[in-house]
């Protein structure tokens, strides 16, 4: 694996709608900025991609959490995504998001039964992506459907992809739209 930046981006939120968030609100964002090594060809086998997964899972798991300065039982939210340079595809990003990002990336959350919400695209220098996010044991709890957007200026170049981990320790200011809470959350079948 090849890193040219790690980057993290943090969000205190401290009001919204004109009202306070008390307590304040906090995500953030750990980004690999790494050189694709399929760039510009069509290969079958993706394993090496696929280990590049797992390796960042455990890494940006770890900056974001302790980006957010808390322990990582605290985590909320989170959610993964990618951005493949032009001369890459898609495959790319679901090479390294999904088959073994998933467990050390929960490993540093210390649990997260439910699915880990991605997001993929293919775009030049400066492609923003929204990072979907859900609550960490039951994707179910609607006040924790959010997303967090997710920008590097300079990344992706052409032969790169952006791989982005958000962790909140909160979930969206103010939710009043009713479903299931955290406090009734099962947490058993990584749904409800």
């Amino acid at each position: 694996m090849e890193v040219r930046r790690y980057i993290t981006i943090v969000e205190e939120i401290l009001e919204e709608g004109g009202r306070k968030m008390e307590p304040a609100g906090k995500r953030a964002a750990a980004v690999a900025v790494i050189k694709n090594p399929f760039a510009g060809k069509y290969v079958e086998d993706l394993t090496p991609l696929i280990d590049i997964g797992d390796t960042l899972g455990g890494i940006l798991g770890k900056m974001a959490v302790a980006a957010l300065g808390i322990k990582p039982e605290a985590a909320e939210n989170y959610g993964k995504a990618a951005i493949v340079g032009e001369a890459g595809e898609r495959e790319h990003a679901a090479a390294i998001l999904h088959p073994k990002l998933g467990a050390p990336f929960r490993n540093a959350v210390a649990g997260g039964k439910s699915l880990i919400p991605s997001a993929k695209k293919v775009g030049g220098m400066g492609t923003e992506i929204d990072v979907p996010l859900n609550y960490k044991d039951a994707a179910f709890v609607r006040s924790h459907f959010d997303a967090m957007a997710v920008r590097v200026p300079d990344a992706p170049r052409a032969d790169e992809i952006v791989v982005a981990i958000v962790v909140t320790d909160c979930g969206r200011p103010h939710p009043r739209i009713g479903g299931l809470r955290i406090s009734e959350a099962k947490k058993e079948d990584g749904l409800r």
